[in-house]
Parts: C-alpha cells; sequence; structure tokens
C-alpha cells in the first residue's frame, strides 16, 4: 500500500518500486492531487535520499532523478549504496504556487516509506507507514492509570538514530612478531657451554648466551693476532702505515661472523687465540625458542635461539565471516583480559588479515594495545569488542522487544492507557537498543519498562474472558 501526506491545499501519495527497497537503483512514484483529489500536472517535484555521515563514514545518497508521467503521476529515481535506513525528502510545488513538503524515512529490505508532512510531530497519528496503520487492531487492550503507576509501566517514543553494533570476538594475547629477534651463529661449530635454560629465560642485551668454538673462527683470530703483530713491526720501518690495511681487514672480518667488539679488544691483548667466543644477546627480552644444546654441533645460520621483548605484544582476534565488514582497520576496541580482574583496556586495530581459516571462517585482526600498567602474558585470552557504525534506523530499547520464538512483538501505546501488540522485525542489536526494521514508525510510543508484566497480565485478561 502507498503511503500519504496530506497538506492544506495539496495531497501525496507515495509508492516504492520495487516494494522492498534493494541495494542499487530504486524508484519513488508519486501522485500529487489537490484539495479537490483532482491530479496536479507540470508540478515541479524535488526529492531526495541520504544517509548522513557517521565517524569515519562519509555521508552517502543525494537528490533523485525526478521525471513526469502524466496524470499528476512523477518518478523519482534514486540509487542505495548499502543497506541501512536512508533519510527522504520530498518537495512538490504545485503550478498556482501552492507547496507541500514531506520527510521520513525507507530501509532496504524493508517495504514502503514511511512520511510525514515536514516540521509536524511524530506520532502515531502522524505516520503513514503500511506497517503502522493508525486504528488500533483488535488486539488492543487498556489498563486502569492507577494499575500502570503501580506494576511500574514506561514507555519510551521510537526514534531515528545512528546506529553502533557492537562485534565481540575473542583474541589470544601473542608477542609483536615486528620485534622478534634470531640468534644464528654465522660460522659452523660446536657450543662449549649454554647459560640459557629453558624457553622463558629473561635475557638482557649483551648477555652472554653461549660460547662458540669454531676452526674458521680461530683461523681468524689468528690472522686478526699477526696483522696486529705485522703492524707492530712496521712501526719502527720507514712505512709504518703499511700494514693497518691488515689490521683493519681482519678486524672487519670478525665483527662480520659475529663477534662483539668486546671480544675483539679482548683478544687484542692476548698472544693466543680464544678457543671459544661468547655469542652475545642482540636484545632484552624473553627466550620463546630454544634450539641449543650444551655440545651440540651448529651450521651457519642455524636458529639457535629466538627473543621476544617482554613489553610488546598484541592481540590477534578471530572476526567471524559475517560481521568481518563492520570491522576496519584504526577501529577503537575495548579489551577486557580473560586472567585480568575485570580492567578494561584500549586498544586499536593495525591490520586485518587478507584471506580466512579455512575450518573456522574467521579472519584474523591485529590489535595494538595502548599504554597500559597490566602485564600481559602472551598465550593468555581476551575479550574485544568493536563499535561499528552502521548507518541509521529506527530504535527502540532492548526491554521494549518481546520476543516469542522467531517473531517479535512490542506494545504501542495509543494513549488514556489503552495498548496494541505490535509484530515487528529486527534489525541491529546494540549494547542496550535494539532497530527495528518495520512495524513500528518514528515518534510511536512502546512500553519500555514493564513489558512482561503488560504481557503477563494481557494474556491472563484473554484466558478469564474465555474460561
Amino acid at each position: 500500500a502507498p503511503s500519504q501526506v496530506r497538506g492544506d491545499r495539496l495531497a501525496l501519495e507515495v509508492r516504492v518500486v520495487p516494494a522492498a527497497l534493494r541495494v542499487g537503483e530504486n524508484a519513488l512514484r508519486l501522485l500529487l492531487r489537490d484539495e479537490n483529489g483532482e491530479p496536479v500536472t507540470g508540478a515541479r517535484i524535488d526529492a531526495a535520499v541520504r544517509m548522513h555521515g557517521m565517524g569515519a563514514m562519509p555521508a552517502m545518497g543525494g537528490a533523485a532523478s525526478v521525471s513526469e508521467l502524466g496524470e499528476g503521476r512523477y518518478q523519482a529515481d534514486f540509487g542505495l549504496d548499502m543497506a541501512g535506513t536512508w533519510q527522504v525528502e520530498i518537495t512538490a510545488q504545485a503550478p498556482n504556487g501552492e507547496s507541500l513538503r514531506a520527510e521520513g524515512s525507507l530501509a532496504v529490505g524493508t517495504e514502503g516509506v514511511r512520511l510525514r508532512v515536514a516540521g509536524a510531530a511524530a506520532g502515531p497519528e502522524a505516520a503513514t507507514a503500511p506497517s503502522a496503520p493508525r486504528d488500533a487492531s483488535p488486539a488492543a487492550f487498556s489498563f486502569p492509570a492507577e494499575r500502570l503507576q503501580k506494576i511500574g509501566v514506561r514507555t519510551t517514543r521510537a526514534e531515528l538514530r545512528p546506529l553502533a553494533r557492537s562485534v565481540r570476538a575473542s583474541a589470544r594475547v601473542a608477542f609483536d612478531e615486528s620485534a622478534l629477534v634470531d640468534v644464528s651463529p654465522r660460522v659452523a661449530g660446536w657450543i662449549e657451554s649454554l647459560a640459557v635454560a629453558a624457553p622463558g629465560d629473561p635475557v638482557t642485551r649483551g648477555q652472554t648466551l653461549f660460547t662458540l668454538y669454531s676452526p674458521e673462527l680461530y683461523a681468524v683470530q689468528l690472522e686478526y693476532q699477526q696483522a696486529l703483530a705485522s703492524r707492530a713491526r712496521a712501526a719502527t720501518s720507514a712505512r709504518p702505515e703499511r700494514a693497518d690495511a691488515l689490521v683493519r681487514a681482519a678486524e672487519r672480518r670478525l665483527a662480520l661472523l659475529g663477534i662483539a667488539q668486546v671480544e675483539i679488544a679482548a683478544l687484542a691483548k692476548r698472544s693466543e687465540p680464544f678457543e671459544a667466543l661468547p655469542i652475545r644477546a642482540p636484545a632484552s627480552g624473553v627466550v620463546i625458542e630454544k634450539n641449543a644444546v650444551l655440545g651440540a654441533a651448529v651450521n651457519a645460520g642455524d636458529r639457535l635461539l629466538r627473543i621476544a621483548p617482554a613489553d610488546r605484544v598484541w592481540l590477534e582476534a578471530s572476526i567471524a565471516e559475517g560481521d568481518l565488514a563492520l570491522v576496519r582497520e584504526g577501529a577503537s576496541v575495548r579489551v577486557t583480559l580473560a586472567s585480568g580482574d575485570g580492567e578494561l583496556l584500549a586498544g586499536r586495530v593495525v591490520r586485518i588479515a587478507p584471506q580466512f581459516a579455512a575450518e573456522s571462517r574467521t579472519a584474523t585482526a591485529r590489535i595494538a594495545l595502548e599504554a597500559t600498567s597490566v602485564a600481559l602474558r602472551p598465550g593468555g585470552w581476551a575479550s574485544v569488542e568493536f563499535n561499528a557504525a552502521a548507518g541509521e534506523g529506527l530504535v527502540v530499547p532492548s526491554g521494549a522487544v518481546l520476543r516469542a520464538g522467531e517473531r517479535s512483538f512490542v506494545f504501542v501505546a495509543l494513549g488514556g492507557g489503552r495498548f496494541e501488540p505490535r509484530e515487528v522485525a529486527l534489525g541491529f542489536e546494540m549494547r542496550d537498543a535494539v532497530e527495528i526494521r518495520s512495524g513500528l514508525s518514528a515518534g510511536e510510543e512502546v512500553v519500555s519498562e514493564g513489558t512482561y508484566l503488560i504481557a503477563s497480565e494481557s494474556r491472563l485478561r484473554a484466558a478469564l474472558e474465555q474460561w
């Protein structure tokens, strides 16, 4: 059924094509009549369908393309870029100067359009959506005012407002992989001593992790000491600088093989090479992987130890396929640790994996935490919550909705203690509110507190009347 609005001298009837709005191309079919019910031709019709910007999401939509079809009929073509509720504005100006302005909303997947005269108070008498008739249904019932006060019934107006859907997921605490450091020898040899007992041991930068005996290292040390001896002999000759290049080359080779400067300086004061040289920690942190044992033979490039910084962690959250479109990089996140005392931490999404896990059909969102005094243990679990903007919609408190299996209802307050049960279609569910996709109009009052008491008492009355 079409929606109708009436001004002082003009009446406008609006029908949606297709009947249920879709993402993509749609149209409004308009019929404009004068106060005598005659079609108005040659009128100027302006129509716009918009969704206001929210947060990082820009405003969408704009003016529709209007054409006259004849006999007071007009068509406004428009496109919808995404699902959700869109605002509608229509202005009709007849050739004689009379005008009518209407405003309202329409939603993807919902039949019809809700309209009222622009500037009129929203309410059941002003709403013209097909899903919200003016007349009370036969199921309407009434309560004395004192009874309503006694059971604590409160009502709230349904209102259009930005939707912020909460997406919840579990997340694993993990080391910041961008800061991991591997310890790998650059020559083959044997581990002579080992200072790291097991994964989890803390280490500090410059600490000796193990000592390595290597024939190649021994030979390079010997070359360095021979170069130093040559430079000492050349100091008393006519060309004292001739051995400097040999010393620099031998020293550079030791450094490239991973020998610390402190060992090179100590070697310069010795008469013989070290049999085993210390391999030191390149960074402070915690050993998270250990592939070294005392006396083991190792090859160049073997990863013997992996070190992770103890103070740099991130969260890896598993996002369901159906929720992924609502999570964006840069989005803020609320984090609750499973092992904590309920303290809320703040974080930010820094990366979303480009692929889904084959078995779980989830994608990983990496979350960087802001500075916190809470000690986070990698391998632990946390609960994360994203707040995602989802357009604008008609919203009522969660307590106003009564669920019965797969069907949902609200009690519409008709005034004078009278109420009408109304079936509604639900959309996004938020922390303390729920979107109504159809069955209710902006401005209508619904029971928000005492819903179950109203339902119970109305059922009891109906049963007693039939008994």
